[in-house]
């Protein structure tokens, strides 16, 4: 784990992670992590982010049991923002029911529109 020294974490002790799907390359979610959370992610193969609101470490999937298994790890060029590719288990990565975070979309004119079909009713998954 000699790569986590080489890591440039805010002044929170964190970093951004972009997790992406390793089939498809498909942006699945941000999220942040700390050293601990990364060593966990290492140490069982499943991403495990920092909560920043509530102030705790937390595994995708934990509730949903939409995990994602880390396939490959890597850092950008200033050592400050890692790109993880997985495979989610599950349909979603999203808590809000889409596959992707990103399922919002902006138009030429600065409109919103979703983008994305939900494969899960969240109300059904976290009570």
């Amino acid at each position: 784990m000699k790569f986590i020294k080489a890591l440039k974490f805010d002044r929170k002790g964190l970093i951004p992670a972009v997790i992406q799907d390793y089939k498809d390359g498909k942006v699945l979610m941000v999220g942040w992590m700390s050293r601990e959370s990364l060593r966990k992610s290492l140490r069982t193969g499943k991403t495990c982010f920092w909560s920043r609101s509530r102030k705790k470490l937390w595994t995708k999937g934990e509730q949903s049991g939409n995990f994602q298994l880390i396939r490959e790890i890597r850092f950008d060029c200033d050592a400050d923002t890692l790109l993880i590719k997985v495979r989610q288990v599950g349909k979603a990565s999203c808590h809000k029911g889409y596959r992707s975070c990103f399922y919002m979309k902006v138009d030429k004119k600065g409109n919103c529109k979703i983008a994305g079909k939900k494969v899960f009713d969240p109300e059904k998954v976290y009570s």
